[in-house]
């Protein structure tokens, strides 16, 4: 069972991280044009605290590389996000900690199936 659930949570990391870059590099190309779409930076919010639970999760049971990786993009996630929220400042910062959390995430659940066979 505890298989399942790590891996559950690499899964909701990878696919969240995947789905918030995404978003952050398509979102600007559709402001450029006529569609009436504003940047939302609680979209951003969303996904930031989804990625949050995700690493909680992992870094208990992962090794120091995994931890870290996660950690640090994490935090850069949330700079970013806060600082567009609070200060209404943009830093792309959230794209090199969208990067860090797939590899991060991608790391674990490679970790976790080698040890499981």
């Amino acid at each position: 069972m505890k298989k399942i659930a790590t891996s559950f949570y690499d899964i909701l990391g990878i696919s969240s991280a995947t789905v918030c870059l995404v978003h952050c590099l398509v979102f600007p190309l559709l402001t450029i044009l006529p569609l009436g779409v504003s940047h939302n930076s609680f979209i951003d919010l969303f996904f930031a605290v989804i990625g949050l639970i995700a690493v909680f999760k992992i870094i208990k049971k992962s090794n120091l590389l995994v931890a870290t990786i996660l950690i640090i993009s994490m935090a850069l996630i949330w700079i970013s996000v806060l600082s567009e929220i609070i200060l209404d400042l943009h830093l792309d910062l959230i794209f090199i900690g969208g990067i860090g959390m797939i590899i991060g995430h991608l790391l674990n659940y490679k970790f976790h199936r080698n040890r499981n066979h």
